[in-house]
């Protein structure tokens, strides 16, 4: 077998599990939990081997795999093969998760087996060397999960969140069937590959800006930004594996589909600009919100909302190997976050309650901002920080607001100093772990995902913006205690705490529309 067909062994295995699944339909089907672990577990394989093989032999592109130029093949390069390891592994986490958290339950099989569909989606998603299996496995993912999403279809508030997800969804697909149109037009063939080596030398014209923007709307709809991010913080009602393959993996396709059109995005710096709009209010407006949020699942819901727009703004910024870096990073971390929230929850309640916290006055907040961006700007320097662009430097500034709260706190008059030393080591440790990962992201994918460009006027005036808004909320957050009981601070707190009432708006626009759930 070449090898740049091997990762289609995966989707395969899954696939004839799923199939199995759909079989057998007894509460405790004998056996099936062991099957679809090994399924997961061939299919992880199936993705380390080709890593393995890509190393060797170097990116390429598989044979087709259909009759009449219409089929499957394989893209193997660094940004395919690490979504196709991240992706096996979480699933295979899942599966053998979900083996016995579903343990008895009535269509634990059929459950199995479309967790594995949409897996198995999702992997043809990842890796597809073409325009056609692209969007085909896009629109199957949506619709498998979906499936999942209405698991139990009697409870309303699932059935209200899996309509918004549907409808969400449904003008997604047409947003990526346009731009894969609009592509073909501009390059005449259906090859990724082929595009993106033409994209990469200017050519596309306005065909290919059109796409562009296509591309972009789509995966905003797919990442939930907003205004369109109500779906994912009310998918509440579903088991934990499928929230757990929500927020790590299928939420991560919008992501993903920007950073495999980079070099087409690069013709289009106005949808970038709008990219860098959209995602940074969505991740401030997401981080506001989620601090107002008393259960851990929708607290998380809202962090994924937060993080998908900080996604986004990377991939405004040109930043696209950082992005594929968050993807990672924000996969796994949000992947176990879920699954183990419960034991989360029940460790939090048997700790005894703490004393008052130290509260940071303006001169702590001003100290601590001064010296995080001291520590950023000198460990920055021995990673050649003159060296690197504006774009990611503006956003280690950003990153590094967030270490500047938490130091805020360890230089508050009434701190520990056991605290203080704590605090100036996490930001130590973070500046060093943001250039030492942004400088092994951009080696990884070096000659794969374009450089990010020089700023212009328009890029300047976006990188002020992001940095400035970033730095007011993280200023803002850190003085809260301080006007935390005033009744202004009261009332904005339940107005943050239902999102604006946003999901209120979307269920009056929606409500003579329903989604046929399953029987």
């Amino acid at each position: 077998m070449p090898i740049h067909l091997l990762p289609l062994l995966a989707p395969v295995a899954l696939l004839v599990c799923a199939a199995v699944g759909f079989l057998n339909t007894a509460n405790r089907p004998r056996g099936f939990a062991r099957a679809a672990e090994a399924a997961a577990l061939v299919a992880l394989a199936a993705g380390l081997a080709a890593t393995v093989g890509l190393i060797f032999f170097g990116p390429g592109v598989s044979p087709l795999v259909g009759i009449q130029g219409v089929g499957l093949s394989v893209r193997l390069d660094a940004v395919s093969a690490v979504m196709l390891v991240l992706v096996t592994f979480i699933g295979w986490i899942v599966i053998r998760y979900a083996g016995t958290y579903l343990d008895g339950e009535a269509r634990q099989g059929p459950f199995t087996g479309w967790l594995c569909a949409t897996l198995a989606a999702v992997l043809l998603l990842v890796t597809a060397g073409n325009l056609l299996q692209l969007v085909l496995a896009w629109i199957a993912t949506s619709v498998f999960l979906h499936r999942l999403l209405l698991f139990y279809p009697g409870r309303v508030s699932a059935q209200r969140a899996a309509r918004k997800k549907f409808i969400t969804a449904r003008l997604g697909d047409v947003a990526l069937l346009g731009a894969a149109g609009f592509l073909f037009a501009a390059y005449d063939t259906l090859d990724i590959g082929a595009i993106l080596g033409e994209a990469r030398t200017g050519q596309g014209g306005a065909l290919a800006v059109v796409a562009a923007g296509l591309l972009a709307l789509a995966a905003c709809l797919k990442s939930a930004q907003f205004p369109t991010h109500g779906w994912l913080t009310e998918v509440m009602e579903t088991p934990t594996p499928v929230s757990a393959l929500l927020h790590a993996g299928v939420i991560n396709g919008g992501g993903f589909l920007l950073v495999r059109f980079a070099d087409v995005m690069l013709l289009a710096p106005g949808v970038l600009a709008v990219l860098v709009l959209v995602g940074g209010f969505t991740a401030l407006f997401g981080s506001l919100v989620m601090l107002t949020q008393p259960a851990v699942k929708t607290s998380l819901a809202w962090s994924t909302v937060a993080q998908m727009g900080f996604m986004v703004l990377e991939c405004g910024l040109g930043l696209f190997p950082l992005a594929l870096l968050h993807i990672v990073a924000h996969s796994l971390y949000k992947a176990h976050s879920f699954l183990a929230s419960g034991g989360a929850v029940e460790r939090v309640a048997a700790v005894a309650r703490p004393g008052p916290i130290a509260v940071p006055g303006s001169g702590a907040v001003a100290s601590a901002f001064l010296s995080a961006l001291a520590i950023y700007v000198l460990v920055g320097t021995g990673f050649g920080l003159t060296h690197k662009s504006p774009q990611a430097v503006a956003l280690g500034a950003i990153l590094i607001f967030g270490v500047a709260y938490m130091l805020a706190q360890g230089l508050a008059d009434a701190a520990p100093r056991a605290l203080t030393r704590r605090t100036v080591f996490y930001a130590v440790a973070t500046s060093i772990g943001y250039f030492a990962l942004q400088t092994g992201a951009t080696s990884l994918t070096a000659g794969i995902l374009p450089a990010t460009p020089a700023p212009g006027p328009l890029e300047w005036a976006l990188i002020v913006l992001a940095v400035v808004s970033f730095g007011l909320i993280a200023i803002v957050q850190a003085m809260f205690p301080l006007w935390a009981y005033h009744p202004a601070a009261a009332g904005l707190r339940v107005h943050l705490s239902n999102g604006f009432y946003l999901n209120a708006v979307f269920d009056r626009l929606i409500g003579g529309w329903s989604v046929r759930s399953p029987s």
